[in-house]
């Protein structure tokens, strides 16, 4: 059974405000760059565990995709993956 992509509000907020940053200098890009982030996510359904574990946590379920030059973190369930945010890679959790 595959697993269901929940995107937090947060997160999708986030990716608003990335969009929103890139967006100034190319409307083309920040689309892209959207287009890029919901393309990785999908591939978690199938391939839950793609990412790695978040060193700040230590904790198996968390973990995060590097993409582009932001963490995307998510936590993995029996059931579902959540997507918790979106983070540029030099920002401290």
């Amino acid at each position: 059974m595959a697993l269901e992509l929940i995107w937090s509000e947060n997160a999708l907020d986030d990716l608003k405000a990335i969009a929103t940053y890139i967006e100034k200098d190319s409307l083309h890009y920040a689309k892209a760059v959207v287009s890029t982030f919901f393309e990785k996510t999908d591939i978690l359904i199938d391939f839950p565990l793609l990412g790695r574990v978040v060193p700040e946590y230590n904790e198996p379920t968390i973990r995060e995709l590097f993409i582009y030059s932001y963490r995307l973190i998510y936590q993995v369930d029996s059931t579902h993956i959540s997507i918790l945010t979106v983070i540029h890679g030099k920002r401290l959790i």
